[in-house]
């Protein structure tokens, strides 16, 4: 700064100046692409900017959300209908899941061959029929089931049809019983497989159900089996052949 003539003078700097001289058109000064994004990257990976950036596992949940926030989106429109048709869709979806789930039981259910017949205190065909017939009338279906089932099959053994084999499940008794009676070798396996389902795949039965049952344990009480080589001559000559009871 000095004075000349009483009038105070300054001089601009030197970046000015070089403003001056080149204009107000001139680019200004720039950095090189690499050394540009080198320094980016060097500023944004200081502490200070990392310690509020979401973890891996939160990105990650963003991403999935928005996902399917998109799929949502776009369903309406792919979806005959628009929103309303999406509605029976979903709708369908579930009467089929729960369909399944009625159908097939939980799918932690035990394997329906994997326990026996019977319990460890041995009972007789009379005594299985009276707690079916107690449990029938309380009206509980599933213990009325499988007690039917214990005395269809503890007859057959009390008939000798069946070997008194301790462990017998009630698919192998079916398919034992079914040889010496053909004609009702259909329904043992249906009452085998009603047994399972309420014993060790979570189903429920009922009074029809349970009505089944009676009814096959009073008809092959009266039923002839048929002998060992014989060919039955038809559905119902297990009634005709001859044979002990």
């Amino acid at each position: 700064m000095g004075a000349t003539g009483g009038t105070l003078t300054t001089t601009p700097p030197v970046g000015a100046r070089r403003g001056l001289l080149a204009g107000d058109d001139a680019p200004p000064l720039t950095i090189p692409r690499d050394p540009a994004r080198e320094a980016a990257e060097d500023e944004l990976s200081r502490p200070v900017y990392q310690e509020h950036a979401p973890s891996l596992f939160q990105r990650a949940l963003d991403a999935f959300l928005d996902w399917i926030d998109d799929l949502f989106s776009a369903a309406p429109g792919a979806t005959p209908g628009g929103a309303a048709g999406l509605v029976v869709l979903l709708l369908f979806v579930v009467a089929l899941v729960a369909a399944l789930w009625w159908r097939l039981g939980s799918p932690t259910r035990t394997p329906v061959t994997s326990a026996p017949l019977f319990g460890e205190v041995p009972r007789s065909a009379a005594e299985h029929r009276a707690a079916a017939e107690a449990h029938a009338t309380r009206g509980d279906w599933n213990p009325a089931l499988q007690e039917r089932m214990r005395a269809v099959v503890r007859s057959l053994e009390e008939r000798a049809l069946l070997d008194a084999r301790p462990g017998r499940t009630a698919d192998e008794a079916a398919a034992e019983a079914g040889r010496p009676l053909p004609a009702h070798a259909d329904r043992l396996r249906d009452a085998a497989r009603s047994f399972d389902d309420v014993t060790y795949g979570g189903r429920t039965t009922d009074g029809a159900g349970y009505a089944r049952l009676a009814e096959l344990d009073t008809e092959l009480q009266r039923t002839r089996p048929v002998l060992a080589g014989a060919a039955p001559a038809g559905p119902d000559a297990d009634r005709t052949r001859g044979g002990a009871a």
